[in-house]
């Protein structure tokens, strides 16, 4: 009895909370911007978009069309990225990579040092809802 008691009074007070989209039934939206609207966003000249694959895997797969190539790995990306920044004023910068989840961590990473133009293409060139799966033009990789 004291037991059940004591496990009420600490779901009253707060001691066991379930996630606010669990309860409310809605899932957090998903971060990053789709690749669609990404592609829509770049042909208008509204941004930049930076592939930041390895070269092998620009080979593999081709670019994005309109896509910067920028190693991730590479001496200097944040100094290259940095310049892409100011050639750019106004544009946020749309970083593709695989699947999405290397891009939103190096966005959320340089979002840490203050960047705040960044944004993650979701799903990358090869998820779920990436560029590849919508069928998004891209170019080949010498």
């Amino acid at each position: 009895m004291l037991a059940g008691a004591l496990t009420r009074r600490l779901l009253l007070a707060g001691g066991f909370t379930l996630p606010a989209a669990f309860v409310l039934g809605q899932a957090p939206a998903p971060s990053g911007l789709p690749a669609r609207e990404a592609f829509e966003l770049l042909r208008a000249g509204r941004i930049v978009l930076v592939d930041i694959r390895s070269p092998g895997e620009w080979a593999d797969t081709g670019l994005p069309q309109g896509a910067i190539p920028y190693d991730l790995d590479a001496t200097a990306f944040d100094v290259r990225l940095a310049g892409l920044r100011l050639d750019n004023p106004g544009k946020r910068i749309a970083l593709i990579d695989r699947t999405g989840a290397q891009a939103a961590a190096t966005v959320q990473k340089l979002g840490g040092r203050g960047w705040r133009d960044l944004v993650a293409v979701r799903g990358g060139m090869l998820g779920p809802g990436g560029w590849l799966a919508e069928k998004l033009p891209v170019v080949g990789y010498p």
